[in-house]
C-alpha cells in the first residue's frame, strides 16, 4: 500500500515504520480473527492486514475444542441453539451461514470435513490442527501480517481510524489502522489465553457490555452421594427445573459425576441457563416406564430374594450409582431383598426416574469451554458486525453476547461472524 492512500491523520505518525500502519487490524487470532483477515485480503489483496495475538502461536483455542478434534459447525444451525442478546439477530447470519454452506467454505480452503449423526462437522483427519493448518496456510500465502506474544496497552481513536500500543518480552509497538477488529474471545479457558480484555476495549469506546460468566461448563450442585458417585458416568435425561417446577431444558445424553457437580455434554448445555437453586433431575434409564421398572425391580428381588439389597441392582447400574439410589431412596444396604416393602419398591423407581440435585453454582471459567456475555447485540450491526457506537469498529466471535451449545455452534457462529466483519473492512 503505497503512502498516498493513507489517510490524512497519518501525517502525525510519518516517522513511524510503514510496516506498523495498516488498513485494518484484528485482535485475536483465534477462529473469528483468522477467518475476519483471510476473507478481507482475499476480498481486496492490496489492502495491508494484521492480526495481534497474545499467545505464542494462533489458534491456540481451537486446537482444544471438540477433544482436539475441533467440531467446526453443526448440520442443525439454529438461533434455538443460542442465548444471548445478540440470538434474534444471529438469525440472519444463520440464514447466509448454514452448517452445510461452512463446511463447504472449508472445502474450498481445502478442508475435508464430515458430520455424525448428532449433525457435528469435524475435520476429516479428526485433528484440530488440520483445521488450524488450513487456516494458517492462508495466512501465511495472503501476506497478512501477524503479530504474536504481544499485550495490548491501549487501544485508542485517532481521527477517522486507531492507534494500538503494545509489546512482547523484547519491545514496544505502535500499530495504526483504518479499521479495527476486536475477536480476541472471552474469559473462558484461561490457560489458553482467555480474559476479559474483549469487553474492556469496549467498555472504554463507550459500549455496553454484558460481564463474562462460565458457560458450557460443570454445574456445582448440593447433594449427599456425590462422594459415592465421583468419577462415575451414565447416559440419561437431564432436566433443569426453575422457579415454581418450571421445566427450562432437557438434554439426553452423557452425564458425569464429579465431587462436587454433574458435568457432561447435555449438563454443560443446561449450564446456559442454570441458575442458584435450580434444580436438575436425573431420568437414569429414560427408555423405562416407571411401571416397567417396578416390574423389573420385583423380578431382581425374586432372583436376589436372600441376599442383601446393596445386591438389588446388580446388572442395572454399576455398584456404587446402585449404592447411591439406595441411600437416596432410604433403603438399609443390608436389608434383605425379599423384606422390601411395596412403598420401597416404589421410591427406589422413582428414584431411578428422578434423581434430584440442587444447583448451587458453576465451575469457574478453567472448566468453561465459553462465556455467556459479551457486548449488547443491539450495538452490532448484524449486516457488517459493525459497532453502531464507533465507526469502523467491527467485533466478532466470544466479545459478543451470544452462546452457543456443545456441538460446533459457538465456533460456527465465530467463523461467521468473522467472515462478514472481514467483508466489510
Amino acid at each position: 500500500m503505497g503512502s498516498t492512500s493513507l489517510p490524512l491523520f497519518f501525517g502525525e505518525f510519518i516517522k513511524m515504520e510503514k510496516k506498523n500502519i495498516y488498513d485494518a487490524i484484528i485482535i485475536g487470532g483465534g477462529a473469528s480473527g483468522l477467518m475476519c483477515a483471510i476473507t478481507a485480503k482475499k476480498h481486496d489483496r492490496s489492502k495491508k492486514i494484521a492480526i495481534i495475538e497474545k499467545n505464542d502461536r494462533l489458534g491456540k483455542k481451537l486446537m482444544s475444542t471438540g477433544n482436539g478434534r475441533c467440531n467446526l459447525t453443526n448440520h442443525c444451525i439454529s438461533p434455538d441453539k443460542y442465548v444471548g442478546s445478540f440470538k434474534k439477530q444471529s438469525k440472519k447470519i444463520f440464514e447466509r451461514f448454514s452448517g452445510d454452506e461452512m463446511a463447504n467454505i472449508f472445502k474450498n480452503l481445502g478442508l475435508l470435513s464430515f458430520y455424525d449423526n448428532e449433525g457435528r462437522y469435524y475435520p476429516i483427519s479428526k485433528h484440530a490442527a488440520s483445521v488450524l493448518d488450513i487456516l494458517c496456510l492462508q495466512v501465511e500465502t495472503l501476506g497478512i501480517d501477524v503479530f504474536t506474544k504481544q499485550n495490548v496497552n491501549s487501544i485508542k481513536k485517532v481521527s477517522n481510524g486507531f492507534k494500538i500500543s503494545s509489546d512482547d518480552s523484547e519491545k514496544k509497538y505502535d500499530f495504526i489502522c483504518n479499521k479495527l477488529v476486536i475477536a480476541n474471545g472471552s474469559k473462558a479457558a484461561p490457560k489458553l489465553g482467555g480474559n476479559a480484555s474483549a469487553i474492556d476495549y469496549l467498555k472504554n469506546f463507550g459500549h455496553k457490555v454484558v460481564s463474562f460468566s462460565p458457560a458450557l461448563c460443570p454445574v456445582k450442585v448440593k447433594s449427599d452421594v456425590l462422594k459415592i458417585l465421583k468419577g462415575l458416568r451414565v447416559t440419561g435425561k437431564a432436566q433443569l427445573y426453575g422457579e415454581h417446577g418450571r421445566l427450562i431444558k432437557e438434554e439426553t445424553g452423557e452425564i458425569q459425576f464429579t465431587e462436587n457437580s454433574l458435568s457432561g455434554i447435555c449438563v454443560f448445555n443446561l449450564s446456559l441457563f442454570a441458575k442458584q437453586n435450580d434444580k436438575i433431575v436425573l431420568d437414569l434409564l429414560p427408555d423405562y416406564s416407571e411401571n416397567e421398572l417396578i416390574k423389573i425391580i420385583r423380578q431382581h428381588i425374586s432372583l436376589f430374594s436372600d441376599l442383601p439389597c446393596e445386591q438389588l441392582l446388580t446388572g442395572i447400574f454399576q455398584k456404587r450409582i446402585g449404592q447411591a439410589i439406595l441411600k437416596i431412596s432410604r433403603v438399609d444396604l443390608s436389608k434383605i431383598c425379599s423384606n422390601l416393602s411395596k412403598d420401597e419398591v416404589s421410591g427406589i423407581c422413582k428414584t431411578i426416574k428422578s434423581m434430584s440435585f440442587t444447583v448451587s453454582g458453576k465451575e469457574d471459567f478453567s472448566h468453561a469451554q465459553c462465556a455467556l456475555g459479551g457486548v449488547l447485540g443491539k450495538e452490532i450491526d448484524e449486516n457488517t458486525m459493525m459497532s453502531k457506537i464507533v465507526k469502523n469498529l467491527f467485533i466478532c466471535g466470544e466479545a459478543i453476547d451470544l452462546c452457543g451449545e456443545c456441538g460446533g455452534f459457538n465456533l460456527h457462529f465465530a467463523f461467521a461472524g468473522g467472515i462478514i466483519a472481514g467483508e466489510n473492512l
